[in-house]
């Protein structure tokens, strides 16, 4: 009985706030964090000190801790990158680090909830890309946890993804004869949870990044060592938002921006390698996964 009122509840609130949303339009702030945890092994890097272990480690807390803006209206969104200061440099002399597949703050995610459409400009070194193609649908399962992020009670939700089982990262060395063969084993898959956090006070079925798909606007989200907060909401500011497709950039779809960026990678291993028998110019490579 307390769950069909509860759902009655649910569906009373969002109608209402649903009707009265036809001009709806705000600009959410949301701070994102990426844990991670290296251990350096001295025995396969000598050079590393433990001087620049923490440099490496204080350079990868900050390029991991962003700020987003997120603007929408009842249909669409863009979600850009606050501007800031460049991320610290690691290294000298002969050591460097190269993040793959980081991202540039310039890019710009535009979301449209309605036509299902998404268009994502990247800005890839030096060249723009724009990926276009269809939103992933979320098989958000709706739990019944509620708690109050700032003034706005939100909701659970969470759904289950499969990803590839995260690999020990003991050494970054790279090897003339790594991979020999030139194929790449397949990653092991397994099951993730991803939690998110909803508010129907605010009757946007959208969200920061590419979550998307519930009943009220996503303030919240955990996906692995990957956090996701709103810090700040602003509803119907008095200067209107604008949202409007980017336009700049080469015409790509997911698939084919993979390919491209996987090419990349490669390209760079191969110019920052170390020579064989040498062990100076020796690159530490950062992946950014999910």
């Amino acid at each position: 009985m307390k769950t069909i009122i509860r759902i009655m509840f649910l569906v009373l609130v969002l109608v209402l706030s649903t009707a009265n949303a036809q001009d709806f339009h705000g600009v959410a702030t949301y701070k994102t964090q990426r844990s991670i945890d290296i251990k350096m092994d001295s025995t396969n890097n000598p050079g590393m000190s433990s001087d620049m272990q923490k440099q490496m480690q204080a350079m990868l807390k900050k390029q991991f801790q962003k700020t987003f803006d997120l603007s929408f209206n009842k249909e669409a969104s863009i979600y850009r990158e606050e501007e800031s200061l460049a991320p610290p440099q690691v290294g000298g002399g002969d050591m460097q680090m190269v993040f793959v597949g980081a991202g540039g703050g310039s890019d710009v995610l535009y979301k449209n909830t309605k036509t299902g459409k998404y268009i994502d400009q990247k800005d890839t070194m030096g060249k723009v890309f724009l990926v276009k193609d269809d939103l992933k649908k979320i098989d958000w399962k709706l739990e019944s946890e509620t708690k109050f992020i700032g003034q706005y009670q939100c909701f659970k939700a969470t759904y289950i993804k499969m990803v590839p089982k995260p690999r020990e990262l003991s050494s970054f060395s790279v090897h003339e004869d790594d991979n020999k063969d030139g194929k790449e084993e397949k990653p092991e898959m397994i099951e993730r949870v991803v939690t998110a956090w909803y508010t129907l006070q605010i009757p946007v079925n959208n969200g920061p990044a590419m979550y998307q798909g519930l009943p009220g606007l996503i303030l919240e989200v955990h996906d692995g060592k990957l956090n996701i907060v709103c810090s700040k909401i602003v509803i119907n500011p008095e200067d209107k938002i604008e949202i409007t497709e980017p336009k700049k950039g080469k015409e790509v779809s997911l698939e084919e921006y993979e390919k491209i960026m996987e090419k990349k990678r490669k390209e760079m291993l191969e110019r920052y390698a170390p020579k064989k028998g040498r062990r100076s110019g020796e690159t530490f490579e950062i992946r950014i996964g999910g």
